[in-house]
């Protein structure tokens, strides 16, 4: 694009970068990444719940959540969806206190859990045996109206 004359915009390389995740090819996004902040494209949360995405499903967790606190550095809000990619991929390490501390954490920075995120932890807490606490977000989850009892 770049040879031709054209230059590419942010919807552009959102859509490069989230085909290189999708693809398994972590690194290549990082590249990408970072090629897009040093051209002085500020990249959006949309960008970054891609690129952390990425990193949970590759494995590679620690990466995730450094992305993760260099939201706020950047002057970002991690929103819903940044919570919920960072509990899922907590849930899939087997790391469930964490996620519950990702959980009520989401609250304190001015956004409210949804339903895919009740469901993801408490989907992780049965797979583990922890029935009763599974069982207690389910019920916190209808009362606050996400799914009918």
């Amino acid at each position: 694009m770049h040879d031709k004359g054209q230059l590419a915009d942010i919807i552009t390389y959102t859509s490069f970068l989230d085909a290189l995740c999708k693809n398994h090819h972590v690194d290549k996004a990082l590249v990408l990444f970072n090629m897009i902040k040093d051209q002085g494209i500020c990249p959006d949360i949309c960008m970054y719940n891609i690129l952390i995405d990425g990193l949970c499903k590759s494995g590679r967790l620690e990466n995730a959540r450094d992305i993760f606190q260099d939201l706020s550095i950047e002057g970002y809000r991690p929103d819903v969806r940044t919570y919920t990619i960072m509990i899922n991929g907590l849930c899939k390490e087997g790391l469930l206190h964490e996620a519950l501390a990702f959980l009520s954490k989401i609250e304190d920075n001015g956004c409210l859990p949804n339903a895919v995120t009740y469901e993801i932890i408490i989907r992780a807490m049965f797979e583990k045996g922890e029935n009763d606490n599974a069982e207690k977000l389910l019920r916190e989850m209808i009362s606050r109206g996400l799914l009918q009892g």
